[in-house]
């Protein structure tokens, strides 16, 4: 039995259907299936201006962003997918702030839709600190299906797991 660690939290009832499709080595034509190609978003200079664009749309009054970047220790050491850091400093008489986005560099390669999703999940953050019931309401604002999304993200981050050497290869 795999352990589901991405999904926990959710139903036994679904995670008895994730394994199901696991057992059956149908996860993978799943998610292919649903998520066929990987984005091309593979510099932070096209991430920067992706996120900017987003913000740009759906949160035009929030601070600006300074920094946007893949990072590749971000699984590692804080068990998470995206940060967003706000950093203040006092520069002369004045309090300046800088907002940066970080993505976990797994999301390099990986489907647009999921690159989205942690994106809105971020950007959200700029409004709302905390995850309560304002911050996913803004979410689904700016990212309709971003329930479906972050799910099907679990997904594929459990199906990379399942094998590293993994075919999951969207084109």
């Amino acid at each position: 039995m795999q352990e589901l660690k991405y999904l926990q939290g959710y139903s036994s009832d679904l995670t008895s259907q994730v394994q199901q499709l696991i057992d059956s080595q149908k996860l993978e034509a799943l998610l292919l299936k649903k998520y066929p190609e990987n984005h091309n978003i593979k510099t932070e200079k096209a991430l920067y201006d992706y996120v900017v664009e987003i913000k740009n749309q759906y949160l035009k009054k929030s601070a600006p962003i300074s920094k946007v970047a893949y990072d590749n220790k971000i699984n590692v050491i804080h068990h998470a997918l995206g940060l967003h850091t706000f950093i203040s400093r006092v520069q002369g008489g004045k309090l300046k702030s800088k907002h940066e986005i970080r993505v976990a560099s797994v999301f390099k390669d990986a489907p647009l839709a999921f690159l989205r999703m942690i994106v809105v999940h971020e950007l959200a953050h700029l409004r709302e600190k905390d995850h309560n019931k304002s911050f996913y309401q803004l979410c689904c604002h700016i990212e309709p299906n971003y329930h479906q999304l972050e799910f099907d993200m679990r997904l594929y981050l459990t199906q990379l797991d399942i094998s590293r050497s993994s075919k999951y290869q969207p084109h």
